[in-house]
C-alpha cells in the first residue's frame, strides 16, 4: 500500500483506502459519487419509490398503498436513497415527508433527469402516478392514509441539493 501512496501525485491526500482528498478542493465540491448513483438506480423499487418522489414532498405512508409494498421493504429501500444522497427527508410529528434531492454535480443531475423522464414512462410507473393521484383525492380509501398529511407539489428551486453522507 505504501508504494501506492509514494506514487499519488502531489496534489492528492490519502486519507483511508476508500477516501481520497485534492488539495485546494472542499468536501462540496468534490463530485459525486456515480457507482453509488448508479447502484441506487439499479433497484426497480428504488426507482418506482423516486418516480413517485420527483416533484413533490410526499409522506412515507402514502408508499405502502401507492406502490403496494410492505413498509419495511420501503423504508429500506428509503434508507438506501437517503444514503446514496437521492432523497432527504423532514419530520413532522409522527409523519416523515420525502423529497427528491438533486446532485449538486452536473454529470450526475444529468443522470437521475434523465432516469427519471425514461421511467416516467413506462406503464408501472404511470400505474403508481395514477393511485397517487387517486389516494390524494380519496385517502379513506387506503386505510393508512386516514389522517395522514397530503402531498404537497414543490417548485425546482425548491429541490433539496444532495449530501452525501460517507460511510464510516
Amino acid at each position: 500500500m505504501r508504494e501506492y501512496v509514494d506514487r499519488l501525485p502531489l496534489e492528492l491526500i490519502y486519507v483511508n483506502p476508500n477516501v481520497m482528498y485534492t488539495l485546494g478542493m472542499s468536501r462540496s465540491a468534490r463530485p459525486f459519487p456515480l457507482a453509488r448513483l448508479f447502484r441506487a438506480l439499479a433497484d426497480s423499487t428504488r426507482l418506482r419509490l423516486l418516480n413517485v418522489i420527483a416533484g413533490r414532498e410526499i409522506c412515507v405512508c402514502y408508499f405502502v398503498g401507492v406502490l403496494r409494498i410492505s413498509q419495511p421493504k420501503i423504508s429500506r429501500h428509503l434508507a438506501y436513497l437517503r444514503r446514496a444522497g437521492l432523497v432527504s427527508a423532514r419530520r413532522e410529528g409522527k409523519w416523515m415527508h420525502y423529497r427528491l434531492a438533486v446532485p449538486d454535480d452536473p454529470a450526475a443531475a444529468a443522470i437521475l433527469r434523465g432516469t427519471l423522464e425514461h421511467v416516467r414512462q413506462l406503464p408501472e410507473m404511470r400505474r403508481d402516478l395514477a393511485r397517487l393521484d387517486f389516494a390524494r383525492g380519496a385517502p379513506a380509501k387506503f386505510v393508512t392514509l386516514q389522517r395522514a398529511p397530503q402531498p404537497s407539489l414543490i417548485a425546482p428551486q425548491e429541490i433539496a441539493p444532495a449530501r452525501v453522507r460517507r460511510a464510516p
